[in-house]
């Protein structure tokens, strides 16, 4: 069979129906009382939600209408996941590239932009100062360029895994980089990685169109069908995306939906994650203010993707300011990256100031892990860096088989403090770590888990304070 690449015409049809989902948001324009409380009662049941459902939510504008949507979503939260929020950093490996993306910092034309590709001992720095700050998730980040081939990525995979320091490590990998023929995806994938992550940027093809005009990336069905190829590899974590900012926001959720249906109908199980950038300051970028999307909108949005796909994890990025982001963790956020450089050798050179010439895009939030930390469990979530579903073969349909019927809050939870505690005990300044054991103690006396498995907790929880590691359920 030919190999494909991004310079062929993908023959398969484009499963973004943009007169379907103009139809809708016109026709549910303004919905009535019995339109929304219909769809309110299906999300109730924790229920994927349909385009149409989407659509109604989404024209929403009546405040308490609004308000109870948000309600919803941090009650649907709280019962999918608990108060966990998943931590992870991203980690930009090279940010060489061919592509002329009129909204980054990264585009080919920006000729002062200072590039870089990161060799194995650069790497290994990386990763040991990203452990030392406690991490163990990472998103692996690379440019489209002929250098980052899926060798390459996929030996900087095992680099990553191999390196330890104290008692740290690496424990998950998922990556965000170009879409790739299925053969290539296959020597991604048998490197051990978690999630693969394509945000289409923009589901609308004429606005991709006008904001990807050369390069890789200028062929929309390309993109649009990375994901499928990524899954026909045997990659069944993958995580979509939308860059909000660049066309119409409500076509940018209603997008996603017809995203997740496609893999969904296609593969039998939908996206591991969605994300919700909004379009920040770059070197050189373009902003087209007809688009912008409010703090207001983006809770929405949130809000909606709660509703809409309740057992789906939503990641809130650094890109939002510290602010904004504690405002939002209530109305379903479940992951989000803390510590965060983007800029290559950002950790192991400890930077400080933003250089948006060595760097994607200017982000919000610049706090450290631990300040990050310490907020959260302040404000009552329980930070987690729990991988044990993925390392123990819990992924794609299987891990739906677990999380549907809510069975994944008796696996999630116990690890959660376990992963916590180990934060605590190695990484945690020491008023985090005094904030970190009182919430795990208030946690384990609140929670409706089994004595036994209380019991089992305290017993794992005193084996980590001797010295064990990497306990789970």
């Amino acid at each position: 069979m030919k190999k494909l690449t991004w310079q062929d015409e993908i023959e398969r049809e484009s499963f973004i129906n943009d007169v379907l989902i103009e139809n809708l948001l016109k026709k549910n324009s303004t919905p009535s009382d019995s339109d929304f409380e219909n769809v309110m009662e299906k999300a109730k049941k924790q229920e994927r939600l349909s385009l149409e459902d989407v659509s109604v939510l989404l024209n929403v504008s009546d405040e308490k209408r609004v308000n109870e949507m948000f309600e919803l979503a941090k009650n649907i939260k709280k019962r999918v996941y608990g108060d966990r929020v998943v931590l992870f950093a991203p980690l930009y490996v090279g940010n060489k590239c061919t592509n002329s993306c009129t909204y980054c910092g990264f585009k080919a034309e920006n000729l002062d932009t200072v590039r870089k590709s990161l060799d194995l001992g650069e790497l290994e720095k990386e990763v040991e100062a990203l452990i030392d700050e406690g991490h163990k998730r990472l998103i692996m980040v690379y440019g489209t360029h002929k250098d980052y081939s899926p060798e390459y990525i996929a030996e900087t995979v095992k680099k990553t895994y191999s390196v330890k320091n104290g008692n740290g490590e690496i424990r998950r990998v998922n990556i965000n980089a170009s879409p790739m023929d299925v053969e290539d995806y296959k020597i991604v994938r048998d490197a051990g990685i978690g999630t693969y992550q394509i945000f289409q940027e923009t589901y609308h093809e004429k606005t991709y169109k006008k904001v990807h005009p050369r390069g890789e990336k200028s062929n929309f069905k390309w993109r649009l069908f990375g994901l499928s190829r990524a899954m026909e590899a045997g990659i069944d974590d993958v995580g979509i995306g939308a860059l909000f900012g660049l066309y119409k926001w409500k076509f940018e959720v209603m997008g996603l939906m017809q995203h997740v249906e496609h893999l969904e109908t296609e593969y039998g199980v939908g996206p591991h994650t969605i994300s919700f950038p909004r379009l920040n300051e770059a070197n050189g970028a373009v902003k087209d203010p007809e688009y912008q999307v409010g703090d207001n909108e983006l809770k929405m949005i949130i809000a909606i993707l709660r509703l809409a796909v309740p057992y789906t994890g939503l990641i809130l990025t650094a890109r939002e300011n510290a602010a904004l982001r504690k405002e939002c963790m209530d109305l379903g956020v479940s992951q989000i990256d803390a510590g965060t450089q983007i800029e290559l050798q950002g950790y192991s050179k400890k930077k400080e100031d933003q250089d948006l010439k060595r760097e994607q895009f200017k982000i919000g939030d610049s706090r450290s892990l631990d300040e990050v930390m310490r907020e959260l469990m302040s404000n009552g979530f329980t930070p987690s860096f729990c991988t044990a579903c993925y390392r123990l073969g819990r992924t794609g349909e299987h891990f739906m088989e677990f999380s549907k019927p809510g069975f994944i809050h008796n696996f999630c939870t116990p690890n959660a403090m376990l992963t916590l505690a180990e934060y605590l005990e190695d990484y945690a300044s020491p008023e985090t770590k005094n904030v970190g054991y009182d919430l795990i103690e208030k946690e384990i006396e609140n929670s409706d888990i089994s004595q036994d498995v209380k019991n089992t907790i305290r017993e794992k929880l005193d084996r980590i304070k001797n010295g064990e590691r990497d306990l789970c359920y």
